[in-house]
């Protein structure tokens, strides 16, 4: 198989823009503390990507909202959401989902 240069010249400069904006701000944060109110603000990122990505598919259809009785993902992500809460475990959490959207799907 043939590699051309241009191809892996693309590919190098791909890597090289995708790891520089990544790698330089950890690099210059590391050497710094970080006030405390700026900590806690950052320890809520995760949470909040992941909650607009689960929002986004659990609320919308295409495009659009829909409504609850149709709306099998949100029936199913109710009960995943108390396991969550209550056990803390991503095994029991992933388990409750899976089962309750099986459920539902079998019965809606």
């Amino acid at each position: 198989m043939e590699v051309r240069w241009e191809v892996f010249l693309i590919i190098i400069g791909a890597a090289f823009v995708t790891f520089v904006p990544r790698v330089v701000p950890l690099m210059i944060l590391s050497r710094f503390e970080l006030p405390e109110g700026i900590m806690r603000w950052l320890s809520f990122v995760p949470v909040a990507i992941m909650a607009a990505l689960v929002g986004q598919e659990i609320l919308l259809h295409d495009g659009k909202i829909s409504s609850i009785r149709s709306n099998v993902e949100l029936l199913a992500a109710l009960p995943t959401f108390l396991i969550a809460i209550k056990t803390r475990s991503l095994l029991a959490t992933v388990l409750a989902g899976v089962i309750s959207f099986m459920i539902l799907r079998l019965f809606m």
